[in-house]
């Protein structure tokens, strides 16, 4: 059986148009998309959770990077004149202007990291794949529900060549930063005292 996408010609937009649309306002203010391999996708609803985690998160990588690194929350990475996702947290270069003329680029990015409570495919499987084609060295994925960190490296135009995943009791450290420990239970939500 042939998928749609198989048998009619899409229309690919790029970041460029992309941006002109926005610009037109033809999404409203309060609609959440990103466009990957020229497509626009609705952004899935965050859960509490996924909050949480992206709170926490940034909230720990802030105070131990300090100002050797910008953490950049739900804002565009420019992967290439196709691709403009918004992950979760972006661990990108100091840039003098703040990044006010561009959006961080690829040879800019030294960790992407993206929380999964509903998108654990999406972001696994179709977000690894743009993010390792792009050359992204670093990229995690923070599974709220099984409680896991699902770590990317060594990028290819095939995808990712090393997956591993870690329980919440296991330590990590940044490709950019190995003098920084992380545990991935301090980046998952507290769980509920009952």
């Amino acid at each position: 059986m042939q998928s749609i996408e198989t048998t009619l010609p899409l229309r690919l937009w790029t970041v460029a148009e992309y941006h002109r649309m926005a610009e037109a306002g033809i999404f409203a203010v309060d609609e959440r998309v990103e466009l990957l391999e020229g497509k626009i996708i609705w952004m899935i609803a965050k859960g509490t959770a996924h909050r949480s985690a992206v709170g926490r998160t940034d909230y720990l990588l802030k105070n131990l990077l300090g100002n050797r690194a910008w953490v950049s929350i739900q804002d565009p990475i420019q992967l290439n004149e196709r691709s403009e996702p918004e992950p979760d947290i972006a661990v990108v270069k100091v840039d003098p202007l703040d990044y006010a003329d561009h959006h961080p680029t690829p040879p800019e990015v030294y960790l992407i990291i993206e929380v999964a409570d509903s998108s654990l495919k999406m972001d696994c499987e179709t977000k690894a794949k743009l993010y390792s084609q792009a050359g992204i060295t670093d990229y995690w994925v923070i599974d709220v529900v099984s409680r896991q960190l699902h770590v990317f490296r060594e990028p290819s135009q095939t995808g990712y060549e090393s997956t591993v995943i870690l329980a919440e009791e296991a330590n990590i450290s940044p490709l950019a930063f190995p003098d920084v420990q992380i545990m991935v239970l301090e980046m998952l939500p507290r769980l509920s005292r009952c």
